[in-house]
């Protein structure tokens, strides 16, 4: 069941620039959504819209059920947002920040459920601490404890990991898990592709304002990777033999390799008429390996190819 429905959300700012080209959208309850892009790719638009940060100026958005614009408060109510920016009260105590958000939505103070998001975000030694105080990384903590103070259904976190150590980065990778496992809703944007590929359900690539694609991340990977086959020679060649030249090989090592590129969804590789054509041609090899291109090759594809396009 999707708790976010996205219907062709659009939004162009004063002066004509479109920052949102027609999206659309579906996420289901308990998903892991990573949204791929460039700087300026929409990302942070796209989530401030549903947030209720920046309104819309075309197309519908409902969470939880509720029109983002028309039932703005009870959408509100299900969305928990840690922003890319770190913005707190440098004065106030980590614990009273955290209450405080809670008390922004109008439930009741309830001391366990702080002190068990404290402890989550590993927080509690220093929730008498001014924020004023912590590290750039236990700010980014703070941020997502205060956004998590009302048990949102629904997760948005712009860029988690910017700037934040590698220790923090897994601990919040386990986090979001535990989150998950709970039922809430993650929608991240990330420019760290790692990240996509280790906690995300779904991959959301987007450029320019539209949305290039969303697909099963495993699915992704299958449909459109790519594998490599490098072959090493005993000797090097200055050239590959023109009666290789229908294979696309690329010489690399100095002429010690040969690369082969080619489509693991398609039934013939091709590989074995290529290893009877090296032998023709009198190429002896020394090694044979594969390698399978990472979810990052994917995501450069894409928005190169989008690029292109535009400028065509």
């Amino acid at each position: 069941m999707a708790i976010v429905e996205i219907n062709d959300l659009q939004k162009t700012y004063d002066g004509g620039f479109q920052a949102l080209k027609g999206v659309s959208l579906e996420i289901g309850e308990g998903e892991i959504l990573a949204l791929l892009g460039p700087n300026g790719a929409g990302k942070t638009t796209l989530i401030s819209v549903l947030c209720g940060l920046v309104s819309p100026t075309g197309g519908q958005a409902r969470i939880g059920g509720y029109d983002i614009v028309s039932d703005y408060r009870k959408a509100r109510q299900l969305v928990g947002l840690v922003p890319q920016e770190i913005s707190l009260e440098p004065f106030t105590k980590v614990i009273d920040a955290v209450r405080f958000s809670r008390g922004l939505f109008g439930l009741e103070r309830d001391e366990a459920k702080i002190e068990h998001i404290l402890k989550q975000l590993s927080l509690w030694d220093k929730r008498n601490n001014r924020t004023m105080q912590l590290s750039g990384g236990m700010k980014r903590r703070v941020l997502i404890a205060k956004a998590l103070a009302h048990e949102p259904r629904v997760l948005f976190l712009d860029e988690p990991s910017a700037g934040v150590d590698v220790e923090l980065r897994r601990d919040m990778w386990e986090l979001v898990a535990k989150l998950k496992a709970d039922g809430v809703t993650i929608i991240l944007t990330t420019h760290y592709i790692e990240e996509a590929e280790a906690i995300a359900d779904r991959i959301g690539v987007i450029n320019k304002g539209a949305l290039l694609l969303v697909e099963d991340k495993a699915a992704l990977m299958e449909r459109m990777g790519r594998k490599e086959l490098r072959i090493s020679l005993r000797a090097p060649v200055g050239a590959v033999p023109d009666a290789l030249s229908r294979y696309g090989l690329e010489l690399a090592d100095e002429g010690g390799t040969l690369v082969y590129t080619y489509d693991t969804k398609g039934e013939a590789t091709g590989i074995t008429a290529l290893l009877a054509d090296l032998a023709a041609a009198g190429l002896k090899l020394a090694d044979l390996k594969t390698t399978q291109s990472s979810l990052e090759d994917i995501f450069v594809g894409l928005t190169t190819e989008t690029s292109g396009e535009d400028a065509a």
